[in-house]
């Protein structure tokens, strides 16, 4: 599953790979300073939420 948060179209995103809910990679495009949150995620290797994944208010950190 490929979660994104941001936007496409401005080319100003986040997209994750999920399996089984977990996060397996990330790439940011245009979005700075997240870097280790998404290192974290996927070290964490536990399932999130895809809908609080997708979403740009929640922080990422709330979700490891």
């Amino acid at each position: 599953q490929v979660v994104v948060r941001g936007d496409t179209g401005k080319r100003e995103f986040i997209a994750f790979w999920l399996k089984e809910g977990r996060v397996l990679a990330g790439m940011n495009v245009n979005v700075w300073d997240v870097t280790g949150p998404i290192q974290d995620l996927i070290r964490a290797r536990t399932a999130v939420d895809p809908e609080a994944l997708a979403d740009p208010s929640v922080p990422l950190e709330s979700l490891i």
